[in-house]
């Protein structure tokens, strides 16, 4: 009987073992076979592994200066732009192992002792996914599901991509790809977007609280975000938690620890949009010629390329030092300058504000067309079809906006109610600026300053915007009739009213233009009368030459705008561009050769290889000897003319605050320029050249009926020329940088005077011109 029961309890047994092997082996070809439905796309698309080789990620294309520094990138939703390992500082590597994955090079894509820590703790030890695993997850399939059995098989591939991936890279890479697919918020896409966004620097000078703050925000970028208005207390609590687990593994002492968990997060924060940075306008132009270049230039397999997702490299010649150099410049005269215009046009002095010389109707006919053209007529008449009287009575509700301002020498915004016809006006007061330099010798544009804020100006106006250069257009004048009657800067001509009469070159009646300030009387030189801007003797050489071979001559230089051809051009009634206008001075600088200016030299795809490479494109205009007299005669305008206040010395405190006057710029070094000042003020400019440097800038408003009422304040020297001077010396304080002191070179065979010390020009006198009487002095 004992035996019996005995037999009986064994078979029971038996039955048990037998049910638990079948379990337990059951449970493990499930499983099995889970993994392998899985890997056969049953649960969902799985990457190949071409994919894998190649994981599709949005990358923005980077736009890099002629010193190796990001300018910014175009980019529509992923600002990312990928680094190597080898670029990764040691100290992030250290806090994303010690934080994220500990055990990262002792497993191969899945942490056995993590996963069934996290299987026992029922998720609450953390630790079951791996690098791998979370790369495997951000590569390609995103967010998890938020159902059980859905989180079950995203888990499972998120295994077997994570084991592939393993496979395909070294430890390394894998590192490098999950720092450059992760998101961390306010467009920062990747690790080198987020080192330069928070921190303004690149990955490999990441300090290590730094770095630990960035690693702090792989748990959670949105919840982890440290700007001020965000979350800055979670994330810095996040980032001790980072140093704590980095002391834990030995990767940092307790002192460091302790040191580092009592400082404050430091950011310096760079936003990376098209609106915001540096270079905001000439990013704006390259945009343009991206797009075109991409039309006309394909991809092997006949697709276009896209700007925002390719990943390209366009090298421009924009000098990142010389380009803040100009933007600090513009914004430090311009602050100063609308100030005073603010002073001298309050509603008390001028009841028509900001406008001069236009009647009541005048201006509401203005504003009127000023709306039509306006961003938000576009919108509620395009975009959602509203009547043009709806339109317009939109404009006079107020509304919360942000609007523009400089405060304490600096642009900033301020959040107000408005009526949005009371804004137009509102910005209708603030003076622009155009500004450009460039290198004459290979015709590289170095800086590119396009107006006083992007954000809220976003006109061009070194490129797109043309006006009246005023006696800038000059030089032109003079050097066609060097060219054609070999004048000298020492001929002397009589400084008396001159007309040209009518008909003469299809003016329908006499032109007898007027000195600026009605002073004539005695003679002057060449080169004094191009210093002082002497519009008779100009007027002069007009009519010696003609109007049409100055036109071919700045068509020539580059000048593309319409020139009528009439005497009148010779004061500068032409509208022409910064752009246009520096282009055509820099062949004066570079022996009468013109180049055309030269934005992007590079284009290159994600890998490096070349897509695009400038031909420069020059042609010889002038001869050298005809330049090198223009640019002495240009010397003339820095030495004594309306130049001069360049070469002011004296204490900062004497000059800094008076615009007359200007800076205490203290140049000793040859310089040739102009200035110049169209009519009733409205438009202030100055070209500057030293031998290897031209750059020229323009002030005015947006509209030529607001202005300053006095020449005092409303002339090129006042307007533009104080930019240029402040520009040029930060350029010199660079010691980095190589911009020239020296002498222009003359030409070899100089046949014409230019030292006008020696007093022995010719006397032009009406049509002849002969030598100067022995006893005539000048």
């Amino acid at each position: 009987m004992a035996a019996k029961k005995q037999a009986k309890v064994t078979q029971d047994f038996s039955k048990y073992v037998r049910w638990f092997w079948i379990t337990f082996v059951g449970g493990i070809l499930f499983v099995i076979l889970l993994f392998l439905l899985a890997s056969w796309g049953v649960f969902g698309e799985m990457p190949d592994h071409t994919v894998l080789e190649n994981p599709k990620t949005n990358l923005a294309t980077e736009i890099i200066s002629s010193d190796g520094k990001t300018l910014g990138k175009f980019y529509l939703n992923d600002n990312r732009t990928p680094v190597s390992y080898e670029e990764l500082p040691q100290n992030l590597i250290d806090a994303l192992l010690a934080t994220e994955d500990a055990r990262f090079h002792e497993h191969s894509g899945i942490d056995a002792f993590g996963t069934l820590r996290a299987i026992v703790k029922l998720g609450g030890g953390g630790g079951a996914s791996t690098i791998s695993q979370q790369l495997a997850k951000q590569l390609f399939h995103g967010e998890g599901s938020k159902n059980k059995i859905g989180r079950m098989t995203q888990k499972i591939k998120e295994w077997i991509i994570a084991i592939r991936l393993e496979r395909q890279y070294t430890k390394e890479e894998i590192i490098a790809q999950y720092c450059n697919i992760y998101d961390f918020g306010n467009n920062a896409d990747g690790i080198r977007s987020a080192s330069r966004i928070y921190f303004g620097k690149e990955p490999k000078d990441l300090a290590l609280k730094e770095s630990a703050l960035l690693v702090g925000m792989f748990k959670n970028s949105s919840l982890y975000n440290p700007r001020p208005n965000k979350n800055p207390v979670g994330s810095k609590n996040r980032r001790n938690v980072v140093l704590a687990q980095m002391e834990k593994y030995d990767y940092i002492t307790e002192e460091v620890k302790d040191s580092l968990q009592k400082t404050e997060l430091d950011l310096n924060y760079s936003p990376e949009s098209h609106r915001e940075g540096i270079a905001t306008y000439f990013r704006t132009y390259l945009d343009g010629f991206m797009k075109d270049w991409i039309k006309n230039n394909p991809k092997p397999d006949g697709t276009k390329w896209n700007l925002y997702n390719d990943g390209l490299k366009v090298y421009t010649t924009i000098d990142s030092r010389m380009q803040l150099y100009a933007e600090n410049a513009v914004q430090e005269h311009m602050a100063r300058l609308q100030a005073e215009f603010f002073k001298q046009n309050t509603p008390k002095r001028n009841s028509t504000a900001p406008f001069l010389d236009l009647s009541t109707e005048e201006i509401n006919t203005l504003l009127k067309n000023a709306m039509k053209q306006s961003e938000r007529w576009r919108k509620l008449k395009y975009d959602l079809g509203k009547s043009n009287k709806e339109i317009e009575a939109s404009f006079y509700k107020a509304i919360p906006m942000s609007i523009f301002a400089w405060r304490n020498g600096k642009a900033t915004e301020i959040d107000t109610i408005m009526k949005p016809i009371d804004s137009i006006r509102y910005y209708k007061t603030f003076l622009r600026t155009g500004m450009m330099a460039m290198e004459p010798q290979t015709g590289h544009v170095k800086a590119w300053v396009g107006g006083i804020n992007y954000r809220h100006f976003q006109y061009d106006m070194v490129k797109q915007g043309k006006r009246q250069v005023g006696s800038t257009f000059k030089p032109f004048v003079y050097s066609a009739a060097i060219d054609q009657l070999h004048y000298s800067p020492c001929d002397v001509f009589p400084d008396t009213p001159f007309c040209i009469e009518a008909n003469k070159y299809g003016n329908p009646e006499d032109w007898c233009p007027k000195n600026s300030g009605g002073d004539y009387g005695g003679t002057r030189t060449l080169k004094d009368a191009l210093a002082n801007s002497v519009n008779t003797i100009t007027a002069r050489l007009m009519d010696k030459v003609g109007p049409q071979p100055v036109i071919d001559l700045v068509k020539k230089l580059g000048v593309e705008s319409n020139i009528p051809a009439v005497p009148s051009i010779a004061l500068g009634t032409p509208d022409l561009s910064v752009y246009e206008m520096v282009g055509a001075y820099a062949a004066f600088a570079n022996k009468g050769v013109y180049t055309k200016p030269v934005m992007v030299t590079t284009i290159e795809d994600k890998n490096g290889t070349v897509l695009y490479q400038f031909k420069p494109e020059t042609r010889d205009v002038l001869g050298e000897e005809t330049a090198y007299v223009t640019v002495k005669l240009l010397e003339g305008v820095t030495q004594y003319g309306s130049g001069a206040r360049l070469r002011r010395t004296g204490p900062p405190d004497q000059f800094y605050k008076d615009i007359i006057t200007g800076y205490p710029y203290g140049f000793t070094n040859p310089i040739a320029g102009k200035t110049g000042t169209t009519q009733n003020q409205s438009d202030g400019w100055f070209m500057g050249m030293v031998p290897n440097l031209v750059t020229g800038v323009w002030v005015g408003a947006e509209d030529r009926s607001v202005h300053f009422r006095s020449i005092l304040y409303g002339q090129g020297a006042s307007m533009a020329l104080p930019i240029w001077g402040v520009f040029m010396k930060s350029c010199y304080e660079d010691k980095t940088l190589d911009v020239s002191t020296a002498n222009f070179e003359p030409p070899k065979n100089l046949s014409i005077n230019v030292d006008c010390s020696k007093g022995d020009g010719n006397y032009v006198n009406g049509e002849n011109s002969g030598k100067t009487p022995d006893d005539l002095n000048f």
